[in-house]
């Protein structure tokens, strides 16, 4: 009984944790995703390289509370049980591909800018999303081919993944595509560099004898900030992940952890590289200008209905000549036709 209920409050402590991370992940993502869809100046490949990762994302942060499940639910049948932990690796996996897609398109699109629509992964974009999608699919379900299903067994994740495959997922895959994201992310900041020496030159050039001009000092802050955000989200985003990855390969093999300790790892892991796709979107301002119109609109008509009703609180008035006072497109009339008439300055003050 004891183990019984503190397995129930370990659950339900798992299920509070991943179920706030997941439902911020799903929302983020469906402001981002309404935002770049109504945005039609937003329509272009790279864009729609992000669109899938933000479907991607979106789908992996649905399927992080089911991962606690997997550590507390043991009796399940044969396609049950492979489908609860082939589905959400296929995710994550899909995440991982779009997201090395979305860094590969940039990565071209600014080392080789003259040449970007000439590439393939401009015009190709729609293989390009459809590989990032289908090659995981079938990565994750290799498992399927050489399992040998026992109906004594209790399900499990080494019943399902072999060592094998762990250790061909985590060195082979996962840690590869995000040190080549990391390899990408890096040489664009060089160009960047490289670019914003040229034009610091050309500038003090044009000022000789002169202090350094505010655009000089606004590039260097500009460079300052992207160095500081990247370094910012690959320490936040993918060090957890790849601590995690590791620390959940050497228990399995070397310790005897409970399952719980490695659900708690997985689920740190995961949530931490599902909010990177979030933080590069709310770094760009195009993809939410969409919701930022659409604010103001609502505080332009929300301030607007407002003054109206204070205005027609106030003693109606006219101006001289017949004119009325107010804006241009309101029409006060007095109450009280004995009243005399106001200066325009007295209406106003």
């Amino acid at each position: 009984m004891g183990n019984s209920s503190a397995g129930n409050k370990y659950q339900e402590l798992m299920f509070w944790l991943t179920r706030p991370l997941s439902a911020f992940i799903i929302l983020a993502n469906l402001f981002i995703i309404i935002g770049i869809i109504c945005n039609r100046k937003l329509h272009g490949p790279i864009n729609w390289f992000f669109l899938s990762l933000l479907f991607a994302d979106l789908l992996a942060g649905a399927a992080l509370p089911t991962i606690p499940q997997l550590a507390f639910e043991k009796q399940r049948g044969y396609h049950l049980c492979f489908f609860i932990y082939v589905a959400p690796n296929f995710l994550f996996l899909a995440f991982l591909a779009n997201l090395l897609v979305v860094h590969y398109a940039k990565y071209v699109c600014i080392i080789h800018p003259l040449h970007y629509h000439k590439s393939w992964v401009y015009r190709w974009a729609a293989f390009y999303i459809l590989l990032a999608w289908t090659a995981p699919l079938i990565f994750a379900c290799l498992p399927l081919i050489w399992n040998q299903w026992q109906p004594d067994l209790n399900c499990s994740s080494l019943l399902v993944f072999p060592m094998p495959y762990l250790y061909l997922e985590t060195y082979g895959l996962l840690i590869p595509t995000i040190l080549a994201m990391a390899f990408m992310c890096i040489r664009v900041l060089c160009v960047a560099r490289k670019q914003l020496k040229n034009i610091t030159k050309l500038l003090r050039s044009v000022n000789r004898g002169r202090a350094s001009s505010g655009l000089e000092q606004q590039l260097e802050l500009r460079n300052a900030k992207g160095i500081a955000g990247m370094s910012l989200i690959f320490l936040v985003c993918w060090v957890p992940y790849i601590a995690c990855l590791n620390i959940s390969l050497l228990a399995i093999k070397h310790f005897s952890v409970s399952s719980l300790t490695l659900t708690v790892v997985t689920c740190l892991g995961n949530g931490s590289a599902a909010a990177m796709p979030i933080l590069l979107s709310l770094s760009n301002h195009q993809y939410i200008q969409f919701w930022r119109d659409v604010a103001s609109k609502v505080w332009g008509s929300c301030c607007l209905h407002q003054r109206c009703r204070q205005r027609q609180a106030k003693p109606k008035a006219k101006m001289l000549h017949g004119k009325p006072c107010g804006t241009r497109d309101e029409c006060l009339h007095s109450e009280d036709p004995n009243q005399q008439q106001m200066k325009p300055s007295d209406v106003w003050n």
